[in-house]
């Protein structure tokens, strides 16, 4: 088959613009593949693709086909590499019970939690994740508005969820941070509120003003007590936002 290539029981097959995984690549390679790498392809949701859906015994509606179902012949697979690929947060895995390594970088993912969720219940004995270029892992190589404390926060999420990790991104799990994971790591989820239809409103209504104008004298040092919708969202200290040049 054109780009597999087999060594001992490392299995790769990359760069191959493969929507799915080949059936006959889990028929000839998933007994014995430990590690299975299928970076750099296209694999994703497949009812994206407009290809026919999988019909489930159980459900009388089908359901959408996933990309990864031929990952259901890897039964003994220990590390999987997906990076560059387009999953996103419809992402499913069968049950990997061996699995210790995964490495998901540079997809769609935004929903970390639900995919933390998941991985706890499919990937048991997962030591080893990489989820760097995604949404769901905030740091600079995503959005230059975020900062390390976002990362921070994120890692300590992560291993709330998934205690038995070893290593997160390329970076050992320290001892502080299981500790700061056991004692805040479920307050560490970020939640973007949705704005409601009445906040909408309220924001048309009332608009952002300027301070009072002639408010005071430019000699007069006395308080001036006046109503402002002016709201300051800056980092930096307030104190000298309002001074003008010729009050120096």
């Amino acid at each position: 088959m054109a780009g597999l290539m087999v060594s001992g029981t490392q299995v790769s097959y990359t760069g191959q613009d493969c929507r799915e995984i080949p059936e006959h690549l889990g028929r000839d390679c998933g007994h014995f593949a430990k590690r299975l790498d299928l970076s750099f392809n296209l694999l994703r949701l497949l009812q994206e693709s407009r290809l026919p859906p999988i019909q489930n015994e159980d459900c009388p509606l089908p359901i959408p086909a996933r990309s990864l179902e031929g990952l259901r012949a890897f039964r003994s697979l220990e590390e999987l590499i997906l990076d560059n690929n387009l999953l996103g947060d419809d992402l499913v895995l069968p049950g990997l019970p061996r699995l210790h390594t995964l490495t998901l970088n540079k997809n769609r993912i935004t929903d970390l939690e639900y995919l933390l969720d998941h991985l706890a219940e499919v990937t048991p004995a997962l030591e080893y994740l990489s989820l760097l270029g995604n949404v769901a892992c905030p740091n600079e190589l995503v959005s230059l508005e975020k900062d390390e404390e976002d990362y921070k926060r994120y890692r300590c999420f992560v291993l709330h969820k998934l205690p038995q990790l070893k290593f997160l991104d390329a970076q050992k799990v320290t001892r502080e941070e299981r500790e700061e994971a056991l004692l805040r790591g479920a307050f560490m989820k970020v939640v973007k509120p949705k704005p409601s239809i009445v906040d909408a409103d309220a924001s048309q209504e009332h608009r952002y003003t300027p301070l009072p104008s002639a408010s005071r004298e430019l000699t007069s040092h006395r308080g001036v007590l006046g109503k402002c919708r002016y709201v300051y969202y800056g980092k930096n200290s307030e104190g000298n936002r309002f001074i003008r040049d010729d009050q120096l």
